[in-house]
């Protein structure tokens, strides 16, 4: 990993502190932290948040953990929560862990491996199910995970077992390392409330009673995880001019699909970057990390709810340097049946469509 520089930060810095207050917080305060993140929500759509709720142990203890499955933990392991396809074992087409290349953004293969996790499933939601073939029961049987378990945040009762339909699966958690699930869904707990503050706080900047209509269109945000993993890209990447070639970028350039996006990344610069539109039509420039803040961006969903007003930012991810690069981005997204205001040309749309549409594209 690439030492820290003094340099300037490259975004702009957010102290959300004013809207986690657990007392009434100074208006001015409020109205100051608001108009900020306005004018980083319009240019350039992502920018650093300080003074948050996540303890710097627990950040670390999250890191160190998705370090140390990525890089330790046996490809049997891994292969036991693989995500699968609708109908295949625990599969539900979108949650587990993926390999190198099988993340696909833009119609082009990722270079990173990581774990997917959804908002659970609850009791008396809609569950539908399709009957399963003989290999689909063959397979359950052979993982005690996938036969019955119990789910975790959300859901503390409810047992289910496959197969499942789109999105309607189990997350599957890695039994190594100790401690993995706990200290995770600690991170979720405290990302859900950081997610809650920052979504307000973009509501009283956009102003026209939008505090109460993001408040309500997320008050059970459907939220996605992930923990990544980087290892560097081979030397032979970008060759030719080409750097978004399959396998040849660590994450292809887009823009996230739904509200909110809460990075924490390990100290590894100069490989996350942010397209920044400017005079002479724009340019890539490095979102590096900065000591005790996360990195947020806004996604799609957010930009419709402003009317065009903000930008879902294109970012990418391209980590040529040494060491292995990991980073747990949470995705703080509307309800599932939150509609959300349609852009120029286009109506409305139901987010839990929305997003079921993207998963079955793989993005």
């Amino acid at each position: 990993m690439s030492p820290p520089t003094s340099s300037p930060p490259s975004l702009p810095i957010i102290d959300i502190s004013p809207f986690l207050s657990p007392h009434p917080a100074d208006p001015s305060a409020l109205e100051t932290c608001a108009q900020s993140l306005d004018a980083a929500c319009t240019s350039p759509g992502f920018f650093y948040l300080t003074n948050h709720n996540l303890p710097p142990q627990l950040a670390a203890s999250v890191l160190d953990l998705a370090r140390r499955f990525f890089t330790t933990v046996p490809d049997a392991e891994k292969q036991r929560i693989r995500r699968r396809d609708v109908g295949d074992g625990h599969g539900d087409g979108a949650r587990g862990y993926q390999l190198i290349g099988d993340n696909i953004t833009q119609g082009k293969r990722d270079w990173h491996e990581g774990i997917d996790w959804y908002r659970p499933v609850r009791p008396g939601e809609p569950h539908p199910r399709h009957p399963p073939s003989a290999s689909a029961i063959s397979r359950n049987t052979a993982n005690p995970q996938e036969d019955g378990e119990k789910e975790g945040i959300g859901d503390a009762t409810r047992t289910r077992t496959p197969p499942y339909t789109l999105l309607r699966g189990l997350n599957q958690w890695p039994a190594r390392p100790a401690d993995f699930r706990a200290v995770y869904e600690d991170y979720i707990t405290h990302m859900l409330a950081l997610g809650a503050a920052v979504v307000r706080a973009m509501g009283v900047a956009l102003g026209r009673g939008m505090e109460r209509t993001l408040v309500e269109a997320t008050r059970d945000s459907w939220w996605v995880m992930r923990a990544i993993g980087y290892p560097p890209l081979p030397a032979t990447a970008g060759a030719g001019g080409g750097e978004e070639e399959d396998g040849r970028v660590s994450c292809g350039a887009h823009t996230d699909y739904g509200c909110v996006t809460l990075l924490l990344a390990d100290e590894t610069r100069g490989a996350l970057q942010v397209w920044v539109e400017g005079e002479a039509g724009g340019k890539w420039i490095d979102a590096d990390p900065l000591p005790g803040a996360l990195v947020v961006n806004i996604g799609d969903m957010m930009e419709r709810w402003s009317r065009g007003r903000w930008k879902s930012t294109r970012h990418r991810v391209v980590h040529r340097g040494g060491g292995y690069r990991v980073s747990v981005p949470f995705f703080f997204e509307p309800d599932f049946e939150a509609r959300v205001p349609g852009k120029e040309g286009e109506g409305e749309v139901v987010y839990g469509e929305y997003l079921m549409q993207k998963v079955r594209n793989n993005f």
